[in-house]
């Protein structure tokens, strides 16, 4: 292999990993001087000289003249015969400098060199993959999916880097194939056994936060900025949005004409239903705003230990609690308290019964687990299912059936 077929091989590298010519000159200097160590236990003798722009390189070597039959070390001294055949003006003592011709050095020299530059060359690109990703936490990319796993899926993005999209940081209802573009968020990078580990999300409140950039300019402008984000992913989320002009309505810009803005972000995100609301500091109508679509009679703070006690109409508590509990549970993470609802007693049923009046029969802590949830009336329990009882409360099913019939027998 001579000069012009190494340099070759090297922009074959080149093309591939897409590396600057300042880098490419710097990693072919330090694969020649790599082997040359190799070779002559020593590189600080040599001066390298490439040329990327002709294809080619040159090495020169430097030794000290001595005189004949005095060479202890054929890399750093030379003969001062064998210097005059380089230039008849050279005297002992004097520095000769000659050129090296790389391929002379052998078969096995060359391919130690080939080896060393590609390792060099592998190890630089996961250098520039780590700080690429690194400096794109939290930026939405798309990439097209290679392979499924159980637990992962491999994507890959335009330049071929392979990406990590795990089961847990999916949405529930993804499914994906072979060659499919994802959206995602570049949640974490980090270096494990000398690779790069990039990690996307789905899942992560920053991949919404994104999305509403992307889909409301005003967000992206700055004219609109997003408080805080709750989520649990491909059920339901709830968005605090506040704006610093007042002539734009935040709510309404985020969710546009006619939902038109929303609905690209709700399809992404596999039909996840989003709340925005709006944002304020006043933390009684923060709570109500955040308990919607419920609406609300009244709500009492309690801020040394955190507790809000909200007072709905008898219809409104499913509302405010939500499927699975999922609305309360949100709206509690948004506004940073602990939320319990109550049916507004006022309003109650001359015929119900309030849950109180039990406490001969029922154990007081099981009272509390039913008012937890918003069942302060004999008929608020029995308005729910067994299955509904369970999944809200801490309680036994047994427990729920005795509670049932005591309660049950009150109206018979």
């Amino acid at each position: 292999m001579d000069n012009l077929n190494l340099i070759d091989y090297f922009s074959e590298f080149k093309e591939l990993k897409n590396i600057d010519r300042p880098t490419m000159m710097s990693v072919l200097e330090d694969a020649f001087r790599s082997a040359l160590r190799k070779m002559f236990g020593t590189d600080e003798n040599f001066d390298i000289i490439i040329n990327p722009d002709k294809g080619d390189f040159e090495i020169w070597r430097n030794r000290e003249v001595v005189e004949d039959g005095a060479v202890e070390d054929r890399n750093l001294q030379i003969s001062i015969s064998d210097a005059k055949k380089i230039d008849e003006d050279y005297e002992v003592g004097e520095e000769a400098t000659d050129e090296v011709k790389f391929q002379d050095f052998g078969r096995r020299a060359i391919l130690n060199l080939r080896q060393s530059l590609a390792s060099m060359i592998m190890d630089l690109e996961k250098d520039n993959i780590y700080s690429k990703y690194k400096d794109r936490i939290g930026e939405i990319i798309t990439a097209e999916v290679y392979q499924v796993w159980k637990k992962e899926t491999l994507l890959l993005d335009d330049e071929g880097n392979e990406l990590i999209l795990p089961k847990t940081e999916q949405i529930p209802s993804d499914y994906f194939r072979k060659g499919d573009a994802v959206r995602a968020v570049v949640a974490k990078v980090e270096m494990r056994n000398n690779t790069p580990l990039i990690i996307l999300s789905r899942t992560s409140p920053v991949f919404l936060e994104r999305l509403f950039e992307l889909e409301v300019p005003e967000i992206f402008d700055g004219l609109i900025t997003i408080k805080k984000i709750v989520r649990v992913p491909g059920e339901r989320a709830k968005v605090a949005v506040e704006s610093y002009d007042d002539r734009i309505d935040p709510v309404g810009a985020c969710v546009g004409m006619k939902g038109a803005r929303i609905h690209g972000i709700v399809r992404e995100l596999r039909n996840e239903n989003i709340d925005v609301i709006n944002f304020t500091n006043n933390n009684q109508l923060f709570i109500t705003r955040a308990l919607s679509p419920a609406r609300i009679s009244s709500v009492k703070l309690f801020d040394d230990t955190m507790k809000a006690e909200v007072y709905l109409q008898p219809e409104e508590v499913s509302l405010a609690i939500g499927k699975g509990g999922l609305n309360i549970k949100l709206a509690s993470q948004l506004t940073g308290y602990d939320i319990d609802v109550y049916r507004d007693t006022i309003q109650m049923d001359d015929e119900d019964v309030n849950i109180e009046e039990f406490a001969d029969e029922i154990e007081g802590w099981v009272l509390d687990e039913l008012k937890n949830i918003g069942c302060d009336t004999a008929k608020n329990v029995l308005e729910l299912s067994v299955e509904e009882l369970v999944k809200r409360t801490d309680l036994e099913e047994e427990t729920i059936h005795e509670v049932i019939r005591i309660l049950k027998s009150e109206f018979e």
